[in-house]
Protein backbone atom coordinates (compact mmCIF):
# COMPACT_ATOMS: atom_id res chain seq x y z
CA UNK A 1 0.00 0.00 0.00
CA UNK A 2 1.27 3.34 -1.00
CA UNK A 3 1.68 5.42 2.04
CA UNK A 4 0.72 9.30 2.05
CA UNK A 5 4.56 10.40 2.27
CA UNK A 6 5.66 8.59 -0.57
CA UNK A 7 2.91 10.40 -3.07
CA UNK A 8 5.07 12.44 -5.63
CA UNK A 9 4.54 16.18 -5.00
CA UNK A 10 2.40 18.10 -7.10
CA UNK A 11 4.04 19.74 -9.78
CA UNK A 12 3.49 23.72 -11.08
CA UNK A 13 0.12 24.46 -12.34
CA UNK A 14 -0.10 25.58 -16.19
CA UNK A 15 -1.90 28.47 -16.81
CA UNK A 16 -2.64 29.96 -19.89
CA UNK A 17 -3.52 33.69 -21.31
CA UNK A 18 -7.03 35.19 -21.30
CA UNK A 19 -8.35 34.87 -24.60
CA UNK A 20 -8.49 38.30 -26.16
CA UNK A 21 -11.17 39.65 -28.90
CA UNK A 22 -8.57 39.10 -31.50
CA UNK A 23 -8.89 35.57 -30.58
CA UNK A 24 -12.36 35.30 -31.22
CA UNK A 25 -12.42 36.55 -34.14
CA UNK A 26 -9.44 34.79 -35.63
CA UNK A 27 -11.64 31.81 -34.50
CA UNK A 28 -14.56 32.69 -35.57
CA UNK A 29 -13.35 34.26 -38.84
CA UNK A 30 -14.28 37.53 -38.82
CA UNK A 31 -13.27 40.85 -37.91
CA UNK A 32 -12.62 42.29 -34.47
CA UNK A 33 -15.14 44.94 -34.50
CA UNK A 34 -17.44 42.37 -35.19
CA UNK A 35 -16.80 40.19 -31.72
CA UNK A 36 -17.12 43.41 -30.13
CA UNK A 37 -20.39 44.33 -31.71
CA UNK A 38 -21.91 40.43 -30.72
CA UNK A 39 -20.22 40.77 -27.07
CA UNK A 40 -21.96 44.06 -26.46
CA UNK A 41 -25.46 42.98 -27.98
CA UNK A 42 -25.29 44.93 -31.04
CA UNK A 43 -28.25 43.97 -33.43
CA UNK A 44 -26.40 44.22 -37.22
CA UNK A 45 -24.84 41.25 -37.26
CA UNK A 46 -26.16 38.26 -39.30
CA UNK A 47 -27.57 35.43 -36.84
CA UNK A 48 -24.83 33.02 -38.27
CA UNK A 49 -22.04 35.34 -37.76
CA UNK A 50 -23.65 35.70 -34.38
CA UNK A 51 -24.06 32.11 -33.66
CA UNK A 52 -20.24 31.52 -35.10
CA UNK A 53 -18.81 34.44 -32.83
CA UNK A 54 -20.48 32.55 -29.81
CA UNK A 55 -19.00 29.20 -30.32
CA UNK A 56 -16.05 30.50 -30.56
CA UNK A 57 -16.08 32.78 -27.80
CA UNK A 58 -17.31 29.37 -25.87
CA UNK A 59 -15.16 27.12 -26.94
CA UNK A 60 -11.82 29.26 -25.89
CA UNK A 61 -14.05 30.31 -22.60
CA UNK A 62 -13.71 34.14 -23.51
CA UNK A 63 -15.28 36.62 -21.01
CA UNK A 64 -16.24 40.21 -21.86
CA UNK A 65 -14.74 42.59 -19.95
CA UNK A 66 -18.05 44.80 -19.14
CA UNK A 67 -16.34 47.35 -16.88
CA UNK A 68 -13.87 48.56 -19.07
CA UNK A 69 -16.48 48.42 -22.21
CA UNK A 70 -18.12 50.68 -19.91
CA UNK A 71 -15.68 53.15 -18.84
CA UNK A 72 -13.94 53.45 -22.52
CA UNK A 73 -17.53 54.65 -23.39
CA UNK A 74 -17.13 57.05 -20.29
CA UNK A 75 -19.93 55.06 -18.24
CA UNK A 76 -19.98 53.56 -14.66
CA UNK A 77 -19.89 50.33 -14.17
CA UNK A 78 -22.91 47.55 -13.12
CA UNK A 79 -21.52 47.19 -9.87
CA UNK A 80 -22.62 49.41 -6.62
CA UNK A 81 -20.22 49.23 -3.37
CA UNK A 82 -20.60 48.68 -0.37
CA UNK A 83 -18.11 49.34 2.02
CA UNK A 84 -18.31 47.56 5.62
CA UNK A 85 -16.72 47.39 8.83
CA UNK A 86 -15.88 43.84 10.35
CA UNK A 87 -15.93 41.26 7.95
CA UNK A 88 -16.24 38.74 10.34
CA UNK A 89 -19.75 40.77 12.18
CA UNK A 90 -22.91 38.85 11.41
CA UNK A 91 -24.37 42.27 11.39
CA UNK A 92 -22.87 43.55 8.15
CA UNK A 93 -23.16 39.77 6.40
CA UNK A 94 -26.92 39.96 7.38
CA UNK A 95 -26.93 43.55 5.75
CA UNK A 96 -25.11 42.94 2.79
CA UNK A 97 -27.32 40.10 1.86
CA UNK A 98 -30.11 42.61 1.83
CA UNK A 99 -28.29 45.10 -0.68
CA UNK A 100 -27.42 41.75 -2.81
CA UNK A 101 -30.98 41.00 -3.28
CA UNK A 102 -32.30 44.37 -3.81
CA UNK A 103 -29.60 45.22 -6.11
CA UNK A 104 -29.95 41.61 -8.69
CA UNK A 105 -33.36 42.51 -9.06
CA UNK A 106 -32.29 45.80 -11.62
CA UNK A 107 -29.49 43.23 -12.79
CA UNK A 108 -26.59 45.16 -10.62
CA UNK A 109 -23.80 43.68 -8.48
CA UNK A 110 -22.75 44.73 -5.29
CA UNK A 111 -18.67 44.60 -4.99
CA UNK A 112 -17.82 44.44 -1.15
CA UNK A 113 -15.17 46.23 0.70
CA UNK A 114 -14.17 46.30 4.67
CA UNK A 115 -12.33 48.91 6.68
CA UNK A 116 -12.02 46.67 9.84
CA UNK A 117 -13.51 49.49 11.92
CA UNK A 118 -10.41 52.06 11.05
CA UNK A 119 -10.36 55.20 10.28
CA UNK A 120 -7.48 55.36 8.32
CA UNK A 121 -8.62 52.46 5.77
CA UNK A 122 -12.23 54.20 4.72
CA UNK A 123 -10.92 56.57 2.48
CA UNK A 124 -8.62 53.78 1.11
CA UNK A 125 -11.48 51.69 0.31
CA UNK A 126 -14.12 54.39 -0.94
CA UNK A 127 -11.23 56.09 -3.26
CA UNK A 128 -10.12 52.25 -4.62
CA UNK A 129 -14.07 51.43 -5.45
CA UNK A 130 -14.97 55.31 -6.42
CA UNK A 131 -11.93 54.52 -8.83
CA UNK A 132 -14.05 51.86 -10.95
CA UNK A 133 -16.88 54.19 -11.37
CA UNK A 134 -19.47 52.28 -9.56
CA UNK A 135 -22.89 52.97 -9.92
CA UNK A 136 -23.45 54.15 -6.31
CA UNK A 137 -21.35 54.21 -2.91
CA UNK A 138 -23.00 52.79 0.12
CA UNK A 139 -21.06 53.25 3.12
CA UNK A 140 -20.83 51.94 7.15
CA UNK A 141 -19.00 55.25 7.68
CA UNK A 142 -16.16 55.62 10.21
CA UNK A 143 -14.36 58.43 9.84
CA UNK A 144 -14.79 61.95 11.33
CA UNK A 145 -14.97 63.79 8.06
CA UNK A 146 -16.71 63.06 4.97
CA UNK A 147 -16.57 66.32 3.28
CA UNK A 148 -14.28 64.77 0.66
CA UNK A 149 -17.16 62.67 -0.83
CA UNK A 150 -19.02 65.89 -1.63
CA UNK A 151 -17.25 66.47 -5.01
CA UNK A 152 -17.84 62.68 -5.83
CA UNK A 153 -21.76 63.30 -4.85
CA UNK A 154 -22.27 66.55 -7.11
CA UNK A 155 -20.99 64.23 -10.17
CA UNK A 156 -24.13 62.18 -9.64
CA UNK A 157 -22.59 58.97 -7.60
CA UNK A 158 -25.44 58.39 -4.84
CA UNK A 159 -24.42 57.81 -1.86
CA UNK A 160 -25.85 56.30 0.94
CA UNK A 161 -24.89 56.01 4.69
CA UNK A 162 -25.91 53.13 6.47
CA UNK A 163 -26.40 52.17 10.75
CA UNK A 164 -24.79 56.07 11.00
CA UNK A 165 -24.63 58.92 9.51
CA UNK A 166 -21.77 60.51 7.17
CA UNK A 167 -19.63 63.87 8.95
CA UNK A 168 -19.61 66.78 7.51
CA UNK A 169 -21.53 65.59 4.29
CA UNK A 170 -24.81 65.35 2.73
CA UNK A 171 -26.09 61.90 1.71
CA UNK A 172 -29.26 59.73 1.97
CA UNK A 173 -29.38 57.81 5.28
CA UNK A 174 -30.43 54.20 6.52
CA UNK A 175 -30.58 53.81 10.33
CA UNK A 176 -32.32 52.10 13.49
CA UNK A 177 -34.40 53.10 15.81
CA UNK A 178 -31.35 52.89 18.32
CA UNK A 179 -32.71 55.27 21.12
CA UNK A 180 -36.66 53.74 20.87
CA UNK A 181 -34.97 50.42 20.52
CA UNK A 182 -32.47 50.44 23.69
CA UNK A 183 -35.39 52.23 25.95
CA UNK A 184 -38.07 49.05 24.99
CA UNK A 185 -35.18 46.85 26.37
CA UNK A 186 -34.66 49.07 29.63
CA UNK A 187 -38.26 49.29 30.19
CA UNK A 188 -38.99 46.17 30.38
CA UNK A 189 -35.86 45.32 32.73
CA UNK A 190 -37.21 47.87 35.21
CA UNK A 191 -40.86 46.30 34.91
CA UNK A 192 -39.53 42.89 35.39
CA UNK A 193 -37.91 44.51 38.98
CA UNK A 194 -34.05 45.65 38.19
CA UNK A 195 -32.92 48.77 39.89
CA UNK A 196 -29.07 48.51 38.75
CA UNK A 197 -28.60 48.18 35.63
CA UNK A 198 -25.27 48.22 33.94
CA UNK A 199 -24.55 49.54 30.60
CA UNK A 200 -21.83 48.41 28.13
CA UNK A 201 -21.47 49.77 24.71
CA UNK A 202 -18.57 49.87 21.74
CA UNK A 203 -17.08 53.27 20.67
CA UNK A 204 -18.61 56.13 22.54
CA UNK A 205 -17.68 58.61 19.24
CA UNK A 206 -20.37 56.46 16.94
CA UNK A 207 -23.90 57.84 16.71
CA UNK A 208 -25.66 54.42 17.25
CA UNK A 209 -23.45 54.07 20.59
CA UNK A 210 -24.88 57.51 21.97
CA UNK A 211 -28.31 56.89 20.39
CA UNK A 212 -28.58 53.84 22.67
CA UNK A 213 -26.63 54.88 25.93
CA UNK A 214 -29.47 58.28 25.39
CA UNK A 215 -32.57 55.25 25.36
CA UNK A 216 -31.17 53.46 28.70
CA UNK A 217 -30.94 56.57 30.35
CA UNK A 218 -34.20 58.34 29.54
CA UNK A 219 -35.89 55.06 30.91
CA UNK A 220 -33.52 55.32 34.36
CA UNK A 221 -34.47 59.23 34.66
CA UNK A 222 -38.27 58.42 33.41
CA UNK A 223 -38.56 55.60 36.46
CA UNK A 224 -36.39 58.25 38.85
CA UNK A 225 -33.46 55.81 39.20
CA UNK A 226 -29.82 57.15 38.97
CA UNK A 227 -27.81 57.26 36.21
CA UNK A 228 -24.77 55.72 37.91
CA UNK A 229 -21.58 56.31 36.00
CA UNK A 230 -19.81 53.06 38.08
CA UNK A 231 -22.30 51.07 35.90
CA UNK A 232 -21.83 52.05 32.36
CA UNK A 233 -18.82 51.27 30.13
CA UNK A 234 -17.78 52.73 26.64
CA UNK A 235 -15.49 52.16 24.52
CA UNK A 236 -15.43 48.05 24.17
CA UNK A 237 -15.32 47.97 20.60
CA UNK A 238 -14.83 44.13 20.40
CA UNK A 239 -15.50 41.16 22.59
CA UNK A 240 -12.99 41.02 24.33
CA UNK A 241 -13.07 44.18 25.74
CA UNK A 242 -16.42 43.93 26.29
CA UNK A 243 -15.53 40.71 28.24
CA UNK A 244 -13.10 42.81 30.56
CA UNK A 245 -15.53 45.25 30.87
CA UNK A 246 -18.46 43.46 32.24
CA UNK A 247 -16.15 41.56 34.38
CA UNK A 248 -15.45 44.63 35.98
CA UNK A 249 -19.04 45.56 36.32
CA UNK A 250 -19.72 42.40 37.91
CA UNK A 251 -16.66 42.45 40.41
CA UNK A 252 -18.38 46.33 41.84
CA UNK A 253 -19.06 46.26 45.66
CA UNK A 254 -22.85 46.26 44.44
CA UNK A 255 -22.60 44.63 41.49
CA UNK A 256 -25.67 45.24 38.75
CA UNK A 257 -28.47 42.42 38.59
CA UNK A 258 -28.74 43.03 35.07
CA UNK A 259 -26.12 44.21 31.86
CA UNK A 260 -27.56 45.98 28.75
CA UNK A 261 -25.33 45.35 26.17
CA UNK A 262 -25.02 47.88 23.25
CA UNK A 263 -24.56 45.92 19.95
CA UNK A 264 -23.72 42.00 19.50
CA UNK A 265 -19.88 42.11 19.98
CA UNK A 266 -20.93 43.56 23.56
CA UNK A 267 -23.13 40.86 24.03
CA UNK A 268 -20.85 38.18 23.07
CA UNK A 269 -18.52 39.55 25.37
CA UNK A 270 -20.69 40.25 28.45
CA UNK A 271 -21.62 36.43 28.16
CA UNK A 272 -18.49 35.41 28.74
CA UNK A 273 -18.26 37.21 31.48
CA UNK A 274 -21.50 35.62 32.78
CA UNK A 275 -20.68 32.53 32.03
CA UNK A 276 -19.52 31.36 35.91
CA UNK A 277 -20.47 33.92 37.25
CA UNK A 278 -21.99 32.36 40.40
CA UNK A 279 -24.94 34.73 40.69
CA UNK A 280 -27.30 35.14 38.29
CA UNK A 281 -27.18 38.72 35.96
CA UNK A 282 -29.76 39.03 33.15
CA UNK A 283 -28.51 39.88 30.04
CA UNK A 284 -30.24 41.68 27.22
CA UNK A 285 -28.47 42.96 24.06
CA UNK A 286 -29.07 44.98 21.09
CA UNK A 287 -28.92 42.96 18.12
CA UNK A 288 -30.27 39.48 17.45
CA UNK A 289 -27.71 37.17 16.50
CA UNK A 290 -26.69 33.26 16.53
CA UNK A 291 -25.14 32.82 19.87
CA UNK A 292 -28.14 35.37 21.49
CA UNK A 293 -30.89 32.55 20.02
CA UNK A 294 -28.86 30.19 21.16
CA UNK A 295 -28.11 31.14 24.75
CA UNK A 296 -31.40 32.14 25.20
CA UNK A 297 -30.48 36.06 25.41
CA UNK A 298 -32.98 38.51 25.21
CA UNK A 299 -32.10 41.13 22.78
CA UNK A 300 -33.67 44.14 20.68
CA UNK A 301 -34.14 42.82 17.31
CA UNK A 302 -34.48 44.13 14.09
CA UNK A 303 -34.64 43.32 10.23
CA UNK A 304 -30.89 43.82 9.56
CA UNK A 305 -31.63 42.42 5.52
CA UNK A 306 -34.26 45.37 5.44
CA UNK A 307 -31.72 47.93 5.87
CA UNK A 308 -29.76 46.80 3.18
CA UNK A 309 -32.60 46.69 1.04
CA UNK A 310 -33.50 50.20 1.85
CA UNK A 311 -30.36 51.57 1.51
CA UNK A 312 -30.37 49.66 -2.37
CA UNK A 313 -33.55 50.96 -2.92
CA UNK A 314 -32.49 54.85 -1.50
CA UNK A 315 -29.28 54.63 -4.20
CA UNK A 316 -31.88 53.36 -7.03
CA UNK A 317 -34.16 56.01 -6.77
CA UNK A 318 -31.04 58.63 -6.52
CA UNK A 319 -30.13 57.39 -9.69
CA UNK A 320 -33.66 58.06 -11.18
CA UNK A 321 -34.32 61.59 -9.34
CA UNK A 322 -30.99 62.87 -8.86
CA UNK A 323 -32.00 66.08 -7.90
CA UNK A 324 -34.18 64.92 -5.06
CA UNK A 325 -34.00 66.07 -1.58
CA UNK A 326 -31.80 63.79 0.84
CA UNK A 327 -34.54 61.68 2.53
CA UNK A 328 -33.40 59.15 5.79
CA UNK A 329 -35.28 55.93 6.52
CA UNK A 330 -35.73 55.20 10.13
CA UNK A 331 -36.28 51.30 10.75
CA UNK A 332 -38.11 49.65 13.64
CA UNK A 333 -36.97 47.88 16.34
CA UNK A 334 -38.80 45.48 18.46
CA UNK A 335 -38.11 43.21 21.84
CA UNK A 336 -37.16 38.95 21.52
CA UNK A 337 -37.43 38.53 25.75
CA UNK A 338 -36.39 35.00 25.90
CA UNK A 339 -36.97 33.41 29.61
CA UNK A 340 -37.51 35.16 32.60
CA UNK A 341 -36.04 38.21 32.85
CA UNK A 342 -36.61 39.00 36.28
CA UNK A 343 -34.12 39.70 39.50
CA UNK A 344 -32.28 36.53 41.05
Amino acid sequence: MTSMDSRPAPGPVDVVARPTLDDVARLAEVSRKTVSRVMSGGQNVAPDTRERVLRAAKALRFRPNAVARDLRTGGTSRTVAFVIGDLTNPFYAAVASGVERALARQDLTMVLAATEDQVERESQAVTAMLERRVRALLLVPIADDHSYLDGERELGTPIVAVDRPLSHAVSDLVVLDNRGGAALALRALVDAGHRRIAFVGSSSRLRPHAERRAGYEDVLRAAGLPVDEALIRQDAPDVDAAEAATAQLLALPDPPTAVFTANNRATAGAARALRDHPSRVVLFGFDDFELAQATGVSVVAYDPAQMGEAAAALALERLGRPSRTTEQITLPTHLRVRGDISPA
